[in-house]
């Protein structure tokens, strides 16, 4: 994990959270699916993140991508 992504087992069940908050990265990702912008996060939601704990949360998902094995199984004709 990066400095500003956190895990502890006993705040928010373990799932990775913004350092410093009760702010679960999932929450954060929502928003910007949703199409909101990191102001709007700030702004409505989340006035204590800054543009870098969002940017993190991003890195944070891509992290986990890039970190994924892929492994294939091979079709199988009916």
């Amino acid at each position: 994990m990066n400095q500003r992504v956190v895990s502890h087992p006993n705040i928010l069940h373990g799932k990775p959270r913004i350092r410093g908050t009760r702010i679960a990265v999932s929450m954060v990702l929502e928003l910007i699916e949703a199409g909101i912008t990191f102001a709007e996060i700030q702004d409505k939601y989340y006035p204590q993140l800054s543009d870098d704990d969002i940017k993190a949360c991003i890195t944070y998902a891509r992290q986990l991508v890039d970190e994924e094995e892929i492994h294939f199984v091979p079709e199988v004709e009916a």
